[in-house]
Protein backbone atom coordinates (compact mmCIF):
# COMPACT_ATOMS: atom_id res chain seq x y z
CA UNK A 1 0.00 0.00 0.00
CA UNK A 2 1.39 3.56 -0.57
CA UNK A 3 3.05 5.79 2.01
CA UNK A 4 0.45 8.22 3.47
CA UNK A 5 1.62 12.11 3.94
CA UNK A 6 0.16 13.89 6.05
CA UNK A 7 0.88 18.29 6.26
CA UNK A 8 0.12 20.36 9.13
CA UNK A 9 -0.10 23.81 9.29
CA UNK A 10 3.33 24.24 10.67
CA UNK A 11 6.38 26.76 8.78
CA UNK A 12 7.86 25.08 6.42
CA UNK A 13 11.04 27.41 4.43
CA UNK A 14 12.85 25.19 2.19
CA UNK A 15 9.87 23.10 -0.08
CA UNK A 16 12.53 21.92 -2.53
CA UNK A 17 14.32 19.76 0.72
CA UNK A 18 10.52 18.67 1.43
CA UNK A 19 9.20 17.87 -2.16
CA UNK A 20 12.65 15.52 -2.21
CA UNK A 21 11.00 13.29 0.18
CA UNK A 22 7.75 12.59 -1.89
CA UNK A 23 6.87 9.97 -3.98
CA UNK A 24 4.42 9.85 -6.96
CA UNK A 25 1.89 7.32 -5.40
CA UNK A 26 1.64 9.03 -2.11
CA UNK A 27 -1.34 9.40 -0.29
CA UNK A 28 -1.51 13.24 0.66
CA UNK A 29 -3.56 14.56 3.53
CA UNK A 30 -3.88 17.89 4.52
CA UNK A 31 -4.88 19.49 7.80
CA UNK A 32 -6.72 22.71 7.84
CA UNK A 33 -4.39 25.46 6.45
CA UNK A 34 -1.98 22.80 6.15
CA UNK A 35 -3.50 23.11 2.39
CA UNK A 36 -1.67 26.56 2.36
CA UNK A 37 1.72 24.16 1.45
CA UNK A 38 0.06 22.37 -1.59
CA UNK A 39 0.83 24.83 -4.45
CA UNK A 40 4.51 25.34 -3.10
CA UNK A 41 4.33 21.48 -2.80
CA UNK A 42 3.68 21.04 -6.66
CA UNK A 43 0.75 18.90 -5.56
CA UNK A 44 -2.40 18.32 -4.52
CA UNK A 45 -4.22 16.90 -1.92
CA UNK A 46 -5.88 13.21 -1.79
CA UNK A 47 -7.96 14.28 1.32
CA UNK A 48 -8.55 17.49 3.07
CA UNK A 49 -9.39 17.56 7.06
CA UNK A 50 -9.88 20.19 9.94
CA UNK A 51 -11.91 22.38 11.52
CA UNK A 52 -11.29 25.00 8.95
CA UNK A 53 -10.68 28.04 11.12
CA UNK A 54 -7.46 29.19 10.11
CA UNK A 55 -8.05 28.11 5.93
CA UNK A 56 -11.25 28.79 4.59
CA UNK A 57 -11.35 28.19 0.89
CA UNK A 58 -9.54 26.26 -1.62
CA UNK A 59 -9.58 25.45 -4.86
CA UNK A 60 -9.27 21.21 -4.75
CA UNK A 61 -11.51 19.01 -5.74
CA UNK A 62 -10.49 16.77 -2.98
CA UNK A 63 -12.66 14.71 -0.74
CA UNK A 64 -12.87 16.52 2.60
CA UNK A 65 -13.69 15.62 6.22
CA UNK A 66 -15.08 18.86 8.07
CA UNK A 67 -14.52 18.47 11.95
CA UNK A 68 -16.01 20.29 14.95
CA UNK A 69 -13.70 23.51 16.51
CA UNK A 70 -13.92 22.11 19.95
CA UNK A 71 -12.68 18.30 20.23
CA UNK A 72 -10.22 16.39 21.69
CA UNK A 73 -7.75 15.79 18.74
CA UNK A 74 -5.75 18.45 16.68
CA UNK A 75 -6.53 18.06 13.39
CA UNK A 76 -3.06 16.70 12.35
CA UNK A 77 -3.92 13.60 14.94
CA UNK A 78 -6.98 13.43 13.57
CA UNK A 79 -5.80 12.81 10.23
CA UNK A 80 -3.23 10.34 11.48
CA UNK A 81 -6.15 8.39 13.18
CA UNK A 82 -8.28 8.64 10.17
CA UNK A 83 -5.21 7.08 7.99
CA UNK A 84 -5.31 4.58 10.18
CA UNK A 85 -8.47 3.37 9.80
CA UNK A 86 -7.87 3.78 5.64
CA UNK A 87 -5.27 0.87 6.60
CA UNK A 88 -2.08 2.95 6.02
CA UNK A 89 1.10 1.55 8.23
CA UNK A 90 3.53 4.11 6.51
CA UNK A 91 3.69 7.70 7.38
CA UNK A 92 5.57 11.26 6.53
CA UNK A 93 4.72 14.09 8.71
CA UNK A 94 5.83 17.32 7.22
CA UNK A 95 4.62 20.83 8.40
CA UNK A 96 4.25 19.28 11.85
CA UNK A 97 7.36 21.15 13.81
CA UNK A 98 6.84 24.27 12.19
CA UNK A 99 5.11 27.30 14.34
CA UNK A 100 3.53 26.87 17.85
CA UNK A 101 5.80 25.13 20.11
CA UNK A 102 3.08 23.18 21.81
CA UNK A 103 1.54 21.73 18.45
CA UNK A 104 5.56 20.71 17.84
CA UNK A 105 5.43 18.39 20.80
CA UNK A 106 1.72 16.86 20.09
CA UNK A 107 2.98 16.01 16.76
CA UNK A 108 6.33 14.25 18.01
CA UNK A 109 3.98 12.42 20.31
CA UNK A 110 2.48 10.78 17.23
CA UNK A 111 5.33 9.17 16.53
CA UNK A 112 5.53 7.17 19.43
CA UNK A 113 1.79 6.27 18.90
CA UNK A 114 2.52 5.32 15.55
CA UNK A 115 5.33 3.23 16.63
CA UNK A 116 3.68 1.37 19.60
CA UNK A 117 0.99 0.57 16.85
CA UNK A 118 3.87 -1.10 14.88
CA UNK A 119 3.92 1.47 12.14
CA UNK A 120 6.87 3.46 10.30
CA UNK A 121 6.84 7.00 10.71
CA UNK A 122 9.21 9.73 10.15
CA UNK A 123 9.04 14.01 10.71
CA UNK A 124 11.15 15.87 8.02
CA UNK A 125 11.13 19.84 8.60
CA UNK A 126 13.47 22.23 7.12
CA UNK A 127 16.67 21.35 8.92
CA UNK A 128 16.37 17.75 10.44
CA UNK A 129 14.61 14.13 9.61
CA UNK A 130 12.89 12.69 13.13
CA UNK A 131 12.02 9.38 14.02
CA UNK A 132 11.75 6.61 16.60
CA UNK A 133 14.51 4.13 17.35
CA UNK A 134 12.77 0.97 17.09
CA UNK A 135 13.30 -1.67 20.46
CA UNK A 136 14.65 -4.10 18.23
CA UNK A 137 17.39 -3.90 15.16
CA UNK A 138 18.78 -0.73 15.14
CA UNK A 139 18.44 2.15 12.55
CA UNK A 140 21.55 4.09 10.47
CA UNK A 141 22.68 7.35 9.96
CA UNK A 142 24.32 8.04 6.79
CA UNK A 143 27.42 9.95 6.79
CA UNK A 144 25.72 12.71 4.60
CA UNK A 145 24.20 14.06 7.44
CA UNK A 146 26.23 17.09 9.57
CA UNK A 147 24.79 15.73 12.76
CA UNK A 148 21.88 13.46 14.33
CA UNK A 149 21.16 13.38 18.61
CA UNK A 150 19.42 11.26 20.72
CA UNK A 151 16.52 12.33 22.79
CA UNK A 152 15.06 10.28 25.77
CA UNK A 153 11.14 10.05 26.31
CA UNK A 154 11.21 8.21 29.12
CA UNK A 155 12.64 8.65 32.47
CA UNK A 156 15.40 6.19 31.77
CA UNK A 157 16.02 5.18 27.92
CA UNK A 158 18.06 1.81 28.67
CA UNK A 159 20.79 -0.23 26.40
CA UNK A 160 21.73 2.75 24.21
CA UNK A 161 24.10 1.63 21.91
CA UNK A 162 26.13 3.76 19.18
CA UNK A 163 28.65 3.01 16.69
CA UNK A 164 30.20 4.07 14.25
CA UNK A 165 30.19 7.57 15.54
CA UNK A 166 32.81 10.11 16.57
CA UNK A 167 30.77 9.79 20.20
CA UNK A 168 30.18 5.78 20.64
CA UNK A 169 28.63 4.32 23.67
CA UNK A 170 27.77 0.61 24.48
CA UNK A 171 24.79 -0.09 26.45
CA UNK A 172 24.10 3.49 28.05
CA UNK A 173 21.77 5.22 29.84
CA UNK A 174 19.49 8.32 29.16
CA UNK A 175 17.70 10.24 31.29
CA UNK A 176 14.92 12.75 30.74
CA UNK A 177 16.24 14.95 33.20
CA UNK A 178 19.58 14.78 31.28
CA UNK A 179 19.80 14.41 27.26
CA UNK A 180 23.89 14.34 26.68
CA UNK A 181 22.84 12.70 23.13
CA UNK A 182 23.04 16.24 21.28
CA UNK A 183 24.94 16.63 18.32
CA UNK A 184 26.76 13.33 17.54
CA UNK A 185 28.08 12.37 14.07
CA UNK A 186 29.59 9.71 11.84
CA UNK A 187 32.72 8.56 11.49
CA UNK A 188 33.74 9.50 8.00
CA UNK A 189 32.45 7.23 4.93
CA UNK A 190 31.00 5.44 7.35
CA UNK A 191 27.01 4.68 8.40
CA UNK A 192 26.61 5.57 12.16
CA UNK A 193 23.94 2.77 13.89
CA UNK A 194 22.02 3.24 16.94
CA UNK A 195 19.75 0.48 19.05
CA UNK A 196 17.70 0.82 22.30
CA UNK A 197 17.00 -2.08 24.98
CA UNK A 198 14.22 -0.48 26.92
CA UNK A 199 12.28 2.88 26.73
CA UNK A 200 11.33 5.40 24.36
CA UNK A 201 14.50 7.05 22.06
CA UNK A 202 14.42 9.68 19.48
CA UNK A 203 16.74 9.85 16.95
CA UNK A 204 17.26 13.53 15.14
CA UNK A 205 19.33 13.67 12.12
CA UNK A 206 20.30 17.13 10.72
CA UNK A 207 21.11 18.00 7.80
Amino acid sequence: MERCVIVSGGDIGNYGRIREYLRDDDYLVFCDCGLRHAQPLGVSPSLAVGDFDSFEKWDFSAETVTLPCEKDDTDTIYAVKEALRRGFSDFLLVGALGGRFDHALGNLSILLMLDSLGKKAKIVDDLSETEVVPREGFVTVEPSYSYFSLISLSERTEGVTVKNAKYPLTDGVIGFEYQYGISNETLPGKSAEVSVKKGRLLLIKVF
